[in-house]
């Protein structure tokens, strides 16, 4: 599994955006984060910037490099259909509210649910269960119970 430091993630994501802007070759998972950066202008100016900065939610910050992450998480899932069922959960989402990026935005707040969870429970509760919980939240929120 590959599993990027955070400087790496925000690395990527401003040598897309970098790489965009000076009109240069991507790579397919550049062409797919660069997709998500444009549908996110507000997160433009963070990714052009050299200096790091954290962010808060505390604050009632969004941190850009996260959010375009999961998008891109969320993207690998659909692609795949893993966990099964998320890419006919998503299709009901993207019915419902006549907008996949605002379907994919339901989809991210239940993910970011479950990983929460996830954390607080460590080794306490089991993945399938984790999965379950996941995709009965993208089901309640795509109306299907």
């Amino acid at each position: 599994m590959f599993t990027p430091s955070r400087e790496e993630v925000r690395r990527f994501f401003r040598d897309t955006w970098r790489k965009h802007r000076e009109s240069q070759i991507l790579t397919p998972l550049e062409t797919m984060a660069l997709g998500w950066i444009v549908e996110h202008p507000e997160y433009q100016d963070a990714l052009s910037r050299d200096e790091i900065e954290d962010y808060s939610i505390e604050d009632g910050q969004t941190n850009p490099f996260l959010h375009l992450a999961m998008h891109l998480a969320i993207a690998e899932q659909l692609s795949i259909d893993q966990p099964p069922g998320i890419r006919g959960a998503y299709q009901r989402l993207v019915q419902r509210r006549g907008d996949a990026h605002a379907a994919a935005h339901d989809v991210m707040e239940c993910l970011g649910e479950a990983v929460w969870a996830a954390q607080r429970a460590g080794d306490a509760v089991p993945p399938d269960v984790m999965t379950q919980d996941y995709l009965d939240c993208l089901r309640r929120r795509a109306g299907g119970e």
